[in-house]
């Protein structure tokens, strides 16, 4: 930037009550370029400068201390006390030479003091470097105020893509479990026999099916689920629930692979473990996903223990527990390198692309893993060697009240109803074929479902939207709605919110069945008014036990 005056074209303002030295220091700062403006009061100089707002407003004041009426101390407290004045920099004139005096105007806002008399190149050169001083800033805060700017749109422009981002996994969410649901209900469908007998041969040709749809699904759920983290929008709905059962079920859940290669599984719980406060689906999962690696990774005839103590650590005062629980999954599997281990944990990595075409999997699993338990506040070790295996280990705090502790002992592994169809139909049948009302769009999931229901003694009525489901509903009363959520002309929220307005609807139980999986939508439903909420692909077992705890 110049230094030169010309430049400028800027206002100096002169406030002095004696005339001889404003007519002098007018005449010099005219002479080397400056604009002048002159004022031989402070009363005078404060109403000239409300008049020259939105003309020319003094880039610098030269004020004098000493005149009548007002002094310099006192019109440069008016001065800084506007917001419209409290940039322009002030320079004092004045006789006084005490310290007192420039202690005071450099505290009132001053930027510097000059001494009576003059030496008009000094008083030149102090205009220059404030001018100078006084740009440079403007300069910078209209840097800021652009990078601020730039930053803020930026922002915006993330938080669109987020929100770009979740809507697009929620629709494919939606694309891809909705022709999964009726791949695995037809499965499950024909393994019960619905449509008829089958052959052991048939029989495992669809545990075939059913096996690689439940991958499928569960590869679905992983990507959601890191998105969902990755978002905060991941929750933990946690409870007071011992770990023992949570570990049998994580066992039983992966020893149909276990036995598929012939590796013996081996488990040490010791008694009297305490009680955790934990999303005990979510730790379910965990335990899964380190005994389903393990068990993948490990060559035929190996072995996979699961273990697990209690151990005390010396932690901070502030820490939310002293005591952990302690599970470890050791394998005598194929063993990581020490340079891979880092990779672990990150998702969508897999640290060695020859393993690929040995061992499926999204890479996504062990990132799962270490963010649950991080959300848990308790945190992942790994120990390897190539050649001779892996231990994963996961500690959690051991935080759970003494009410929620008594409480956990009633609480046991969540499992699936493996209710026979003989059971169904006999149970429908004491309900004297309830009517119920199925709102879907999809042909194929209106054929699975509708197929299973039927076979098991329920009557079925159809719509194709939430208009149709409304008029049939307010026509037919069904003793219960099955309410997809995604249908045109209008949704299953909007119809669910309207038969809950009709009286005469209002107790007709309504149960959401939606390939949505995000976070909210399970609360969206049961704000609208449904009274319970399936995901699909649903499990027809599943949904047929809801719709009995329902129409009890």
């Amino acid at each position: 930037m110049t230094t030169e005056p010309d430049d400028s074209k800027g206002l100096i303002m002169i406030v002095d009550d004696i005339p001889a030295n404003l007519e002098v220091l007018s005449e010099t700062l005219s002479t080397v370029g400056y604009d002048v403006a002159i004022a031989t009061s402070g009363d005078r100089a404060l109403k000239q400068i409300g008049r020259q707002f939105g003309r020319l407003v003094p880039e610098l004041i030269l004020l004098d201390i000493r005149m009548p009426d007002m002094n310099g101390f006192e019109v440069c407290e008016h001065l800084k006390s506007n917001p419209l004045t409290q940039d322009i920099p002030v320079i004092f004139m004045t006789a006084l030479n005490d310290i007192d005096s420039k202690i005071k105007s450099f505290a009132l806002g001053g930027v510097d003091y000059i001494t009576k008399p003059f030496q008009y190149q000094e008083v030149i050169a102090r205009i220059k470097t404030h001018l100078q001083l006084r740009r440079l800033t403007q300069d910078l805060e209209q840097e800021v105020n652009r990078q601020v700017i730039s930053l803020q749109k930026a922002k915006l422009a993330a938080e669109e893509a987020n929100l770009a981002k979740s809507q697009f996994l929620a629709n494919i969410s939606h694309e891809l479990r909705t022709p999964l649901n009726a791949i695995l209900g037809i499965t499950e469908g024909l393994q019960d026999e619905v449509f008829g007998s089958i052959n052991p041969k048939q029989n495992s040709v669809l545990q075939t099916i059913e096996q690689s749809g439940t991958h499928l699904l569960s590869l679905i759920n992983d990507i959601l689920d890191v998105a969902k983290i990755e978002s905060g929008q991941l929750e933990l709905n946690c409870i007071a629930v011992g770990i023992e059962p949570i570990c049998t079920a994580s066992l039983e859940f992966i020893r149909p692979q276990a036995v598929k290669k012939s590796i013996y599984l081996r488990s040490y719980l010791p008694p009297n473990l305490p009680h955790l406060w934990i999303d005990e689906l979510r730790i379910r999962q965990v335990l899964i996903n380190l005994l389903t690696n393990a068990v993948k990774f490990t060559p035929n005839g190996g072995q996979v223990m699961l273990e697990v103590s209690t151990v005390k650590k010396d932690v901070s005062e502030t820490a939310i527990a002293k005591e952990f629980l302690r599970i470890s999954v050791k394998d005598t599997g194929i063993g990581i390198a020490p340079e891979n281990i880092s990779k672990l944990f990150k998702p969508f990595i897999q640290i060695d692309s020859a393993l690929n075409r040995n061992y499926e999997g999204t890479g996504l699993g062990l990132s799962l893993v270490k963010r649950i338990v991080d959300l848990h506040g308790g945190n992942v070790d790994l120990t390897s060697e190539l050649g001779v295996g892996s231990c994963f280990t996961v500690e959690i705090p051991c935080v759970v009240s003494a009410s929620a502790s008594k409480l956990a002992n009633k609480v046991g592994a969540s499992s699936e109803s493996t209710l026979t169809l003989d059971s169904e139909k006999k149970s429908s049948k004491e309900f004297s074929s309830p009517l119920i009302l199925l709102a879907e769009d999809n042909e194929t999931n209106i054929i699975t479902i509708s197929s299973y229901l039927e076979a098991i003694g329920y009557r079925l009525l159809f719509a194709n939207n939430g208009k149709e489901a409304i008029a049939f509903a307010q026509k037919h009363h069904p003793d219960l709605i099955l309410m997809d959520i995604q249908m045109p002309e209008m949704d299953g929220l909007e119809a669910i919110r309207q038969i809950r307005l009709d009286p005469e609807l209002i107790n007709i139980p309504i149960i959401a069945l939606t390939a949505l999986a995000m976070a909210d939508d399970r609360q969206r439903c049961l704000i609208a008014g449904a009274n319970h909420y399936l995901s699909k692909p649903v499990k027809l077992k599943v949904l047929s036990q809801t719709i009995k705890d329902l129409l009890k």
